[in-house]
């Protein structure tokens, strides 16, 4: 029996799952020797790349917790745990489509940032304190491996941010995508004093050394 304070209907649905995906879990389902009310979990384990890892496992719907998020869809139940519905929100469980392969994909718009997990980084300080221990500790750490990395030049009045980008990064193709995907991200996420972050970087000088 489904939990009332968890239970949603299908209007506020995370995930959405295909016709085609929902029958394959329902014929698991049907297998299945038990009294209880089982539902399909689907979690974010972690990132593979650009993409995330996730695990996809049948579980009792009574054993859901109080903060996870249980909604049904056509008979199916689904049970998204609260760390991982942001990351699924509109994503799509289906199957693939190349003929003849077997299990479930999930297409979820939604990517991990590569600058990794910022919320258990400790920032003490005024905006440019709190920025520049954000590039030393988690910034730059990563960028250094592509030879690159980013520097505050200053806040302005209205708390946006500018930052540079050297090395490696400066004057390549991809610096202007990675300030926009990570470093931006990053900021406005840890400092939310931030209003935006603008890239300051003179891509037409120097001949980007790290890739050339």
């Amino acid at each position: 029996m489904f939990k009332d304070s968890l239970y949603e209907d299908s209007s506020c649905e995370v995930m959405i799952v295909t016709d085609d995906a929902k029958a394959k879990v329902m014929s698991i389902l049907e297998q299945e020797d038990t009294d209880e009310v089982l539902g399909l979990r689907v979690e974010v384990t972690g990132s593979a790349g650009v993409d995330y890892s996730y695990d996809l496992c049948l579980d009792a719907v009574a054993d859901a917790v109080a903060d996870d998020v249980v909604y049904e869809t056509d008979g199916l139940s689904v049970i998204i745990p609260a760390n991982s519905v942001s990351k699924l929100r509109g994503a799509t469980l289906a199957v693939p489509s190349t003929p003849g392969s077997g299990g479930l994909v999930i297409r979820n718009p939604n990517r991990p940032n590569p600058l990794g997990d910022i919320s258990a980084l400790p920032l003490t300080g005024d905006i440019s304190n709190k920025v520049t221990q954000l590039l030393d500790k988690r910034i730059n750490p990563a960028l250094a491996t592509h030879g690159g990395f980013a520097a505050l030049v200053g806040v302005q009045e209205d708390n946006s941010v500018l930052v540079t980008m050297g090395g490696g990064c400066q004057g390549c193709a991809m610096s202007q995508a990675t300030l926009t995907s990570g470093i931006k991200r990053a900021i406005l996420d840890a400092v939310p004093e931030v209003t935006d972050v603008i890239d300051a970087t003179d891509h037409s000088a120097g001949d980007n050394p790290y890739f050339t």
